[in-house]
């Protein structure tokens, strides 16, 4: 068990004013893996405090200081990767092979994906004869960060902002916090300077919406939940802050009628269940041409069906528990309203998986004949629930998709000429074609209520930035 009872400030771990002990919740067991403290609007002051002396000299820093602190910070994560695997595992209930793959690298990708864009990125730039543009850093960021894919989502983050200078308040979740001690770790031993990152531990009511509201917070970089967003945007709005979200979704996987259908159908389901479908990006609605509606529900159930449902600490298991217990409650719900509102339960269901007497485990849940006024079609579950739904035509296939408050990714499958095509017309910051993957050189984020501002590589970089014209500079 691990005990994270203190936070990271001003280069020291330090004790919080005021304990508040929590648990951190195995999934799989239900058991405590660790221990952290919840933090306070005092303990928060203080990591703003450590963060605005340390902004002065390090937003002066060179470009090749930075350069050279980021390659120590990779080749200290590269030393930790066994250890966040198995961490992130132990509080999130990420199979260990998925852990292994995908979750800790992750990150370690991030941080040489942003060291790969400082080393050509212009923070200057001649507009005119007499003008000039300078990128300055944007100051202190706040970043809140999700449970779901941990290390990722908080090296998005810090390997753009540690790029360009600026410094950090971090608030991980609490209920999956503890990977985000093992990278401050990495970042000490790596020689950050005091005060560029700080950890502060705690829950969103509390620290959370005091981070997006402090006067001393420059810009606030929130992923999460919708609802979540929603309130950070309304305690920053006081203070004039720049506020980067990264939101729900519920994407949208369009079988075109050229698609090599079986393959199709079998990516689509995988991609829809894969980290247990905590994932904001997954394809969670599947849409078939009407007429294929029966044998897409049939082979989506047999390769749901396929799946190992069991001991996350286990390579043969491909899904794992959902990570904390109200999700679960939330998601068998959804299911169970699934069944209510009419639509066809292929397989799955709301019922634990057989055998399974502990740990937040849902059966893989494929649901057909889901039309579009439907719960399961219009709120995003975040569990392991694909919804199967038909179109008359393309025309119909594209309204179906757009027809979303969510913008963030969808799914084109087909004749590659005719899915670029289709593509064009879906409302969404990101479209995967035919099984393609996220690529970290290219923007994450999301349209309408996924979000605003992007993510990974140049793109990101801008959101911790300010742009600043002199007039008067002449060209050398």
């Amino acid at each position: 068990m691990r005990d994270c009872t203190s936070f990271y400030i001003d280069g020291t771990w330090t004790r919080p004013i005021d304990a508040n002990l929590l648990d951190v919740i195995n999934p799989a067991t239900e058991q405590n893996v660790g221990t952290i403290s919840l933090g306070g609007h005092a303990d928060v002051d203080k990591a703003v405090a450590a963060a605005r002396r340390a902004f002065a000299s390090f937003s002066r820093t060179s470009t090749q200081e930075r350069l050279d602190l980021l390659d120590r910070v990779i080749a200290g994560y590269k030393n930790r990767l066994p250890d966040l695997a198995d961490t992130i595992t132990a509080e999130m209930g990420a199979p260990v092979t998925l852990a292994n793959r995908a979750h800790a690298p992750s990150g370690l990708g991030h941080f040489m994906q942003a060291r790969e864009t400082l080393e050509r990125f212009e923070f200057e730039e001649q507009a005119s004869a007499t003008s000039r543009v300078f990128r300055e850093p944007i100051g202190v960021c706040a970043f809140i960060t999700p449970w779901n894919w941990p290390m990722n989502q908080i090296a998005a983050k810090l390997g753009p902002a540690l790029a360009v200078g600026c410094t950090v308040v971090h608030k991980p979740s609490e209920i999956a916090p503890l990977s985000a001690h093992i990278l401050a770790e990495i970042l000490d031993e790596a020689g950050v300077p005091a005060g560029v990152y700080n950890l502060v531990d705690g829950d969103g009511p509390t620290v959370g919406a005091y981070l997006a509201s402090h006067e001393g917070i420059d810009m606030v970089s929130f992923t999460g939940s919708t609802r979540a967003g929603i309130e950070v945007a309304r305690n920053a709005a006081p203070t004039i802050k720049r506020v980067a979200q990264e939101l729900g979704g519920k994407g949208a996987n369009i079988i075109l009628d050229d698609a090599d259908f079986d393959a199709a159908v079998k990516r689509g389901v995988q991609a829809c269940m894969n980290n247990t479908g905590q994932s904001c990006n997954a394809p969670t609605r599947m849409l078939v041409q009407k007429d294929r509606m029966n044998d897409a529900m049939e082979f989506a159930g047999t390769v749901a069906k396929a799946l190992t449902v069991g001991d996350p600490t286990s390579e043969a298991t491909t899904i794992g528990p959902i990570a904390f217990d109200s999700q679960y409650s939330k998601v068998v719900d959804l299911i169970r309203t699934g069944v209510e509102e009419g639509a066809t339960l292929v397989t799955g269901g709301p019922d634990r998986p057989e055998g399974v007497n502990a740990g937040y485990y849902v059966k893989p849940t494929v649901f057909g004949d889901v039309t579009r006024d439907m719960t399961i079609a219009r709120e995003e579950i975040f569990g392991p629930v694909l919804s199967i739904m038909a179109y008359t035509n393309e025309d119909d296939a594209i309204e179906i998709a757009n027809d979303t408050v969510y913008g963030l990714s969808n799914y084109v499958q087909g004749e590659i000429g005719h899915a670029r095509k289709v593509a064009a017309r879906l409302r969404s910051g990101m479209v995967h074609l035919n099984g393609a993957g996220v690529d970290q050189a290219a923007p994450f984020g999301g349209y309408k209520m996924s979000g605003n501002g992007r993510e990974f590589a140049r793109y990101g970089f801008e959101d911790f930035l300010e742009t600043k014209a002199v007039m008067g500079y002449e060209a050398s």
